[in-house]
């Protein structure tokens, strides 16, 4: 195999679920696309993941993709509300399924990786993520908040891919 990836990495979300795809050859990225499904925020849950799905497999069509990556999802089970977090899973589910069905396997990256991945450091704030994938991707300039999330997955999942190629190639 070569060492060119066509990663798809997704920011997940019930309201905004963001997603981003980038092509990595070696330590060179490229920026191929990115968006934002949006559920109604008035449609029962089963149509909201619906949406999700169809709208995830959607934008992955015509990318010829070769991997997949989601952000994990981090509870604080003291402070955190499970409610919100039972939900999220259940956007996370349906955009994990979408991957599946696209025939790709998918990696689970926490967040705090991916800000470190990008930042340097794992509490990095969101515009500080967001300014570095459009430093890396000048193409993504005008990028979203969640878009410049899925776009940070893809890059560090991608990096970690690379990383994985190497070391295999190294070994044989």
């Amino acid at each position: 195999m070569s060492g060119l990836i066509r990663m798809f990495g997704i920011d997940p979300g019930l309201n905004r679920c963001g997603w981003g795809v980038v092509e990595a050859d070696g330590p060179r990225l490229r920026y191929l696309a990115h968006g934002v499904v949006k559920p109604p925020s008035q449609d029962p849950l089963s149509e909201r993941l619906r949406n999700l799905y169809e709208g995830l497999r959607a934008a992955m069509s015509g990318f010829e993709l070769s991997h997949a990556a989601v952000e994990a999802t981090f509870v604080n089970t003291q402070h955190g509300n499970h409610a919100s977090a039972l939900l999220l899973g259940h956007a996370r589910g349906a955009a994990m399924l979408a991957c599946a069905t696209n025939g790709l396997s998918v990696d689970e990256i926490a967040a705090t990786e991916v800000k470190k991945a990008l930042v340097g450091t794992g509490k990095a704030e969101k515009e500080q993520v967001a300014l570095m994938v459009r430093r890396l991707l000048p193409a993504a300039s005008e990028v979203t908040a969640d878009a410049a999330d899925a776009l940070a997955v893809a890059i560090t999942a991608s990096h970690r891919a690379q990383s994985f190629l190497t070391r295999a190639k190294v070994r044989a």
